[in-house]
């Protein structure tokens, strides 16, 4: 019988990148409308790194490369993780197989 089950979430249950890309295109839609969307979102995705940088680290050099100043790069990593979750996208067939 099993007891116990342990996934890593990235990559495993749930699509990144899609994941990524949906919460992503919402905050540059909801707090940085000024911005170009494909700019923001390439440069984004690219400072993210598959995961590898520190948020801190990406928003922080967002702020600076595209000359924010109304919202802090603080205030853009609060929202990632308030909102990251909304946007999560499981891969097909994720419930079928947790239902086994």
């Amino acid at each position: 019988m099993k007891k116990a089950v342990l996934f890593d979430l990235d990559g495993t249950l749930l699509d990144r990148d899609a994941s990524l890309l949906q919460f992503v295109e919402n905050q540059r839609e909801r707090l940085l409308p000024g911005i170009p969307p494909a700019d923001f979102i390439r440069r984004f995705i690219e400072l993210d790194a598959h995961g590898y940088v520190w948020k801190d680290e990406v928003y922080a050099r967002l702020v600076k490369e595209f000359s924010i100043s109304h919202i802090t790069s603080e205030q853009l990593l609060a929202d990632y993780i308030n909102k990251f979750s909304d946007f999560c996208v499981p891969f097909r067939g994720l419930t079928d197989m947790l239902r086994l």
